[in-house]
């Protein structure tokens, strides 16, 4: 009986004891995958973010989060302070890693402009020279400026005549690419940035308009000037040498 007692004590300490092993082993081994994936910490979105949001005022909306390395996104942000003085540029959802792509400087973020119904966006590309110098942004209205060179009479007598008209007024721009602006440094100042040799702007304009101004860029040459609301329409004229030497 004794004997019985003891072989099934024995039995029992071994089945505890193997159930003790194997349970360490999975632990372990799970340790040891984890250890494997190389656990990156990413910053991870808690709440929603409205693009536009300022960085400074993310650090209550993400988290802290440790995930392996292979599901890392790449170009995380690591820390609020890479993206200091910065806006986002989309909205963001609870769950998904925070990524520099998704912040832009306030001077580069692009500015959304409602484009009246029934108009045509119609796109030029022009020497920074004749964009105001750089100087435009998306919601400015502009006068448009043609110059060519005008051909009359007949094919066996013609005579050729420079001129230069203000063709279009308040004309609504609703995208720039390529202007001067601001940006934010590393160290959180503000950094002019100049334009580039050439901008490509985006007019809002009626078909009869848009017809007119790809006549002008296609034969003549095209100056832009910044033109508001207040900006009077009257005493243009077509100028020609004649009227430009008086």
């Amino acid at each position: 009986m004794i004997r019985r007692i003891i072989v099934a004590l024995v039995a029992l300490l071994i089945a505890v004891t193997g159930g003790v092993l194997t349970f360490l082993y999975a632990a372990g081994a799970d340790a040891r995958a984890v250890a494997g994936m190389s656990p990156e910490r990413v910053l991870v979105v808690a709440a929603p973010i409205e693009a536009g949001t300022p960085s400074e005022a993310l650090a209550d909306l993400i988290t802290v989060a440790e995930i392996p390395a292979a599901a890392v996104v790449p170009g995380g942000v690591a820390d609020l302070a890479d993206v200091a003085g910065m806006l986002t540029t989309a909205d963001l959802q609870p769950g998904e890693q925070l990524l520099t792509a998704r912040f832009e400087a306030p001077g580069e973020l692009a500015q959304v402009v409602e484009v009246p119904p029934g108009m045509h966006q119609l796109s030029l590309q022009l020497e920074t020279r004749r964009v105001i110098g750089g100087e435009l942004q998306p919601g400015d209205t502009v006068g448009v400026f043609l110059s060519g060179t005008v051909v009359t009479g007949t094919s066996t007598e013609s005579s050729e005549s420079d001129q230069t008209h203000l063709i279009l007024h308040k004309v609504l721009v609703t995208a720039v690419t390529g202007a001067s602006g601001v940006s934010i440094d590393e160290n959180g100042d503000e950094v002019q940035e100049e334009a580039e040799d050439t901008i490509m702007v985006t007019f809002a304009l009626s078909a009869a308009d848009a017809e007119q101004l790809v006549f002008g860029a296609e034969f003549g040459q095209i100056w832009l000037s910044l033109e508001g609301a207040d900006v009077s329409e009257d005493g243009t004229r077509l100028v020609t040498p004649v009227e430009a030497f008086q």
